[in-house]
Parts: structure tokens; sequence; C-alpha cells
């Protein structure tokens, strides 16, 4: 699809300027006084309505999120430390290259909240292959795997020990249709594009950078179709972040986008004869 956003080098190791708690306050209160109240009212995209009604409001407690918010819990507990390649925009929490297990399970895994919607997501939606660039300890690929077990769920991580401990959470939690790819998503991506026709559901959270945030949407585009959802995190982690978020608003493929302020969601129907963005409280 379209046009290519280009970006200088690899990831690197330093951490980019993340934005203080205050900063981020400031502009989540901006976010909540603009945004649309989550119900659907007034809503006149049919696909956005349908989105806010059936997966945003969906209330249903599915069995899924008692067995990984069990291994979350679980994952809260362990002291054992690992050693963590850090390719990104490094951790806002702690800057030593061991953490602890528990360190990242609370400070690196995404929350229940947005696990689950994503769950939630992949389950309404039904893609057929799912890529996901930070696995972190495997939260939320459990989430994903668990949404739809026909699925190929392909999950991509760079730090070596991080990786080993997930595959085992794999092994208790999910469905068996995980794929783990680990080294830099610099060396890893072209690869796993290369072998792919399509890739239907994207959730980018690794690396916190404007350049490399924008090359990995360009990758992935390349095998995008008309209903192909890609899921940004942290879109207001910093203003490389803020800045990435725009050029993919900005892209001409992209139709629509939604911002529930912690990720940004993309989509590039064609049934949005106008591009059209919304801000929803979630």
């Amino acid at each position: 699809m379209g046009k290519k956003i280009t970006g200088p080098g690899r990831a690197v190791k330093h951490a980019a300027p993340m934005y203080t708690s205050f900063q981020i306050g400031l502009k989540y209160l901006g976010y909540y006084l603009t945004a649309s109240n989550g119900r659907g009212h007034g809503m006149h995209s049919p696909f956005v309505y349908e989105f806010i009604t059936r997966v945003l409001n969906n209330r249903n407690r599915y069995p899924a999120y008692t067995a990984v918010e069990k291994l979350r819990r679980q994952l809260l507990q362990d002291s054992r430390m690992l050693a963590v390649e850090d390719f990104g925009a490094g951790s806002a929490f702690n800057k030593k290259n061991k953490r602890s297990v528990k360190s990242i399970a609370s400070k690196a895994a995404k929350s229940k909240k947005y696990g689950q919607l994503l769950f939630r997501m992949v389950q309404h939606y039904k893609p057929r292959t799912i890529i996901e660039l930070g696995t972190s300890l495997g939260i939320t690929t459990c989430y994903l795997s668990l949404a739809s077990p026909q699925a190929r769920v392909i999950t991509m991580e760079g730090a070596q020990e991080i990786a080993r401990t997930a595959k085992n959470n794999f092994s208790t939690v999910a469905s068996g249709n995980i794929e783990l790819v680990t080294g830099n998503f610099d060396d890893t991506l072209p690869q796993v594009m290369s072998e792919l026709t399509a890739v239907d559901f994207a959730f980018i959270d690794g690396n916190h950078r404007q350049a490399p945030a924008e090359r990995y949407f360009s990758q992935l585009l390349t095998k995008a179709g008309n209903n192909s959802i890609f899921i940004f995190d942290d879109i207001y982690w910093s203003s490389e972040m803020e800045a990435a978020w725009r050029t993919i608003k900005d892209h001409p493929d992209v139709r629509c986008t939604m911002d529930l302020f912690f990720i940004g969601i993309v989509l590039f129907r064609t049934e949005f004869k106008e591009k059209q963005h919304f801000r929803i409280r979630f």
C-alpha cells in the first residue's frame, strides 16, 4: 500500500526524552475533555459505532481473562533477575541491564484493561495473521493467542532472557499458535515481513522512538489490506511518539484513527471516503 515513510539508522540503546508524569497528566486532561464519551452516541461511522458498542464496551467475562491474569499475578511475585538488551527508548523506570521479572510485569506489561481490549478486538474481527512487536513477558501475547486459536500469532522480542521467560509462559497459558522471534526488530522484522502475504492485525509496543516507529509502520504497511488493524502503544509517551503518531495519521493510506490516549488504532478501510480521526474515552 501507498508511500513509504523513511527513517534513519537502527534502533539505539539510549533513552528518548519521556514526558514527565505531570506532562502526561496535562495531556490526558486535554484528551479527556475533547474525547467522545465512549458510548457511541451521535457516532456517524457504522464501523466506529460497532467498535464502541460491541468491542470497547463489551463487559462479558471470558475464561481467558482469568487464565492470563493468574499468570500476571504469578509474575508480579517473581524475583528472578533477567538480563535486558534494550534496543529501544529504554525504560523510564529502570536503566539497569538487569531487571526483576516482577518489575517488568509491573512496569512494562500492558495493563489488564488494554490486554483485554486487544483480546476482544481479535475475537471480534478474527484476523488470520497477527504481529506483535514487543513480547515482553508474553502477557499481551497470551491474550492475542487465546482470542483466536486459529490465528497465526508472530511475536517479536529483543531481549533473549525475557523472550525465554515469555516462551515458558506460552507453554502454560497460550493456545499453541504463537511463533516467537528474538532479536533486534531492525534485523528480524524485514525477514518476517518477506515471508508473509498479509498482516491483518499488528500491535506495536517496542521501540518508543519516532524514526523506528515510523519505519516499522512502513514495513507493516507493505502487507496491510482493507481490513487490517494496526495498534500503536504509548502514543503520548514522549514528543517523539507524538510526532510518529501524527505522521502515521497523515499517511495517505490511513483512512481512520481512534485515539484512546494510551493506544492509537489505525484503519485502512476504503469505506471512509475522507480521513476521520476520533478521540474516544476508555
